[in-house]
């Protein structure tokens, strides 16, 4: 394991603890003790990063409660055999259109929501593809554990309108896939897609 990965792992277990412990304090001598830990990740990421102990330390305490993974639904959009890309303002690369699911959301919702945000394109939701481990699948660990949830989507209507967060948006064969912002979107959810494609009794992938 290199040492990026190391100190990230060791600041998100302290971080999950610390956010729980705060969730079941009762009392100050608690709150103190785990706001602490908290500052102590705000420092280890402070100096691994070039986020600033303050500015990290505000985004950890604006997540209370007991730590669970976030959810991040992708949308499988498939025409003539080519599946929709966006191109992601972060990094320049390509991702299936999709996003972190608010509080309150129905998953398949934000699905159709995303889609239509990031692409321009009205899509229905018909089948879940997977239900993906998005730590363990992907590109560099992240600070928050997630999963992500990929449906399989017909194209209904719309047409390509870009976005703040997306820069381009194509259709392409799934032998000529650009760079993907893996984080987002890898070729183990593109593999699973094309399995699903060539078989409608595929069941769920998961985990």
């Amino acid at each position: 394991m290199n040492n990026q990965i190391k100190w990230l792992e060791i600041a998100r277990e302290i971080q999950q603890l610390s956010q729980t412990g705060l969730a079941f304090a009762t009392n100050d001598y608690e709150k103190k003790r785990y706001t602490r830990l908290i500052e102590i990740v705000s420092e280890i990421i402070d100096n691994h990063t070039q986020l600033e102990k303050e500015s990290v330390q505000k985004y950890l305490m604006n997540h209370p409660g007991y730590a669970t993974p976030k959810i991040d639904v992708r949308a499988a959009v498939i025409k003539d055999n080519q599946i929709l890309l966006v191109q992601e303002s972060t990094d320049k690369c390509w991702a299936m259109p999709g996003g972190w699911a608010d509080v309150g959301d129905i998953p398949s919702q934000v699905a159709i929501r995303e889609t239509k945000e990031e692409s321009g394109y009205d899509v229905v939701p018909v089948k879940v593809v997977g239900v993906f481990d998005a730590n363990r699948l992907g590109g560099h660990l992240e600070l928050f554990h997630a999963f992500k949830i990929v449906f399989l989507c017909d194209l209904i209507g719309g047409e390509a309108k870009t976005s703040d967060e997306t820069l381009d948006i194509k259709f392409f064969p799934f032998d000529k896939l650009p760079p993907l912002s893996l984080n987002r979107t890898n070729e183990k959810h593109i593999e699973e897609i094309k399995l699903h494609l060539t078989d409608n009794l595929r069941p769920t992938f998961f985990d």
